[in-house]
């Protein structure tokens, strides 16, 4: 069954969906986090959005599996087990509220744009306030000399674990405590890209053991072709990396991490 809201030809939807997951997927692979972001909005234009959840966290997860083999290697892994064990037990728990926040009206209130509805809701708030504050905390002056140790470790796992499995933005909290612990650049991605693939597998596990029917057959050749563009993305930017120095990784990640907090906190992501 094809879910589309728009009448447009199958082929165009393919055409779309692979765009943004090939831009996304490279731009995820400087910045540690976007894919999903990006990503979830695009199959939310085709698809009811529980269908664009599972879609885009099936993606999500085999791009970070793809991305591992490309650089895995470089994963500081005393950073991985113990950032990443408390950001999968956190996760499980963000999952859980999520499907409960799933059937609460919590709406504050709504606003429209060119005739488009947008919604203003507890979550959005929260979760873009807390992407807007670290990243003030990595960018502005007065921080620069603050340095996370491993002994921080388990409380940026649980941040970053927790919102990833409530809200699927795991990569930007991640990012933001990752950055200040002084690894080398692609040292840096690699770790990021292990502890992603951590917290999908927890937040999966819930995600898909809820009773909801996700068409995967119906929508597989979507699916597909939206994970092989986002191989392609991350190819291509294993190819980049080392033409991107870390300062501008450091920036273009903080710069992400306020844009989409704002959107966040507008309701329109």
């Amino acid at each position: 069954m094809n879910y589309s809201f728009f009448i447009l030809p199958f082929d165009m939807e393919i055409v779309i969906i692979c765009a943004v997951a090939l831009f996304a997927s490279l731009l995820t692979f400087f910045s540690g986090f976007g894919l999903g972001t990006i990503l979830l909005p695009a199959f939310a234009l085709f698809f009811p959005l529980d269908v664009a959840v599972a879609l885009t966290a099936v993606v999500h997860f085999l791009n970070n599996l793809f991305k591992t083999g490309l650089i895995g290697k470089l994963a500081n892994w005393r950073v991985v087990i113990r950032f990443g064990v408390f950001a999968a037990i956190a996760a499980v728990g963000g999952a859980m509220l999520l499907e409960r926040l799933a059937r609460m009206e919590m709406i504050l209130g709504e606003y429209s744009i060119a005739g488009t509805t947008f919604q203003i809701t507890i979550l959005n708030i929260v979760i873009g306030c807390l992407l807007i504050f670290f990243a003030l905390f990595d960018i502005l002056p007065v921080f620069q000399k603050i340095q996370f140790d491993k002994k921080a470790l388990w409380l940026g796992g649980t941040i970053s674990g927790f919102f990833g499995g409530l809200s699927g933005h795991q990569g930007a909290l991640r990012s933001a405590f990752l950055i200040r612990l002084n690894l080398g650049k692609e040292s840096f991605v690699a770790t990021g890209i292990i502890i992603a693939c951590v917290v999908d597998i927890s937040r999966m596990a819930v995600y898909f053991t809820s009773g909801k029917d996700f068409h995967f057959k119906e929508n597989y050749p979507i699916l597909l072709a939206a994970v092989f563009a986002s191989f392609a993305g991350a190819y291509f930017g294993r190819q980049l990396l080392k033409k991107v120095t870390i300062t501008f990784v450091q920036y273009l990640v903080s710069g992400l991490i306020i844009v989409l907090g704002i959107l966040l906190g507008l309701g329109i992501i």
